[in-house]
Formats: structure tokens, C-alpha cells, sequence
């Protein structure tokens, strides 16, 4: 099963770049294990929330501002209609801790880049997850979560 939010337009990308390029009087540095930790589980159990109640506000306002002011919560709603429609609970990620499967980091467009799984049974939660500097915090401006089995790698 596969669930993405990606920069739609290649108008997006270039809206970020510039956003971020304009504002930033610094590369951000790479936040520690644990603001990863918090982030990753705010993202999916913010997003598993949308899913199981089709309320997606609190998703779009904890998305970075340049995303916000492309995808409305109907938006956010339809593009993660096929994973939503499972009604699958990811809420198991509270108590897990994440593995990385590539180092964090961060691109030189500063976007925090993290990627791993949770290793969760009968199936794992793999994650791709993207956050950009916004409103003078880490915001996700890319979700790509899927749910295989364990064996899967």
C-alpha cells in the first residue's frame, strides 16, 4: 500500500526553492535524534488522524506555509483517498521507535530529508518524509508512507 503527498507542480518546487533561498540567512542545522523522532510521529499520527476521521485541517495547518497555500484540506483529502479508504490505524508508531534507513539529512535546497520504517508486525510503516524551515519551525512538505509486510524490505 502506498500514500503520497509530492510536489505536485513543478511550480511548487520552484515556489519552495525560492521561499526558502529568499528567507534563509543560514543552512538550518540537523536536528537531533530525538526533534526527529517527534517529527516523524507528529507527521504520521497527524496524518493517520486525517485518514481514519476525513478531517484533514490539522494536517493542512501543520503543513509548511508554501504548501499550505497550494493544497486545501479537500486537496490533502482527495490525494490520500485510496490510502484512507483502508482505514488502516497507524496509531502502533506512537509506541515504536523509528529506524532510519539513510542517514538524515539535509539538501541543499534545506530540506530535512528522513527516511526508515517502523518495525512493526505483521506489517512495517516505511516512511519518506520531507520538512522544510516554515514559520520558524520544521514543517512536512512531502509524505510518502507505505505499509508492506515485514519480509518486504
Amino acid at each position: 500500500m502506498r500514500l503520497r503527498f509530492l510536489h505536485a507542480l513543478l511550480g511548487a518546487l520552484l515556489i519552495v526553492g525560492t521561499v526558502w533561498a529568499g528567507s534563509a540567512a543560514a543552512e538550518p542545522a540537523l536536528p537531533s535524534e530525538a526533534v526527529q523522532e517527534k517529527l516523524i510521529k507528529t507527521c504520521i499520527l497527524t496524518l493517520n488522524d486525517a485518514n481514519l476521521t476525513g478531517n484533514y485541517t490539522v494536517l493542512h495547518a501543520k503543513l509548511a506555509k508554501p504548501f499550505r497555500t497550494q493544497f486545501n484540506p479537500d486537496k490533502l483529502k482527495a490525494g490520500f483517498k485510496g490510502f484512507a479508504d483502508q482505514q488502516i490505524d497507524l496509531s502502533v508508531v506512537a509506541i515504536k521507535t523509528p529506524v532510519a534507513s539513510t542517514p538524515s539529512k539535509i539538501d541543499d535546497r534545506g530540506v530535512l530529508q528522513l527516511r526508515g520504517y517502523f518495525d512493526t508486525q505483521p506489517s512495517r510503516v516505511h516512511y519518506e518524509l520531507d520538512f522544510l524551515v516554515s514559520e520558524e519551525e520544521w514543517k512536512p512538505i512531502s509524505i510518502n508512507v507505505r505499509v508492506r509486510p515485514a519480509s518486504e524490505k
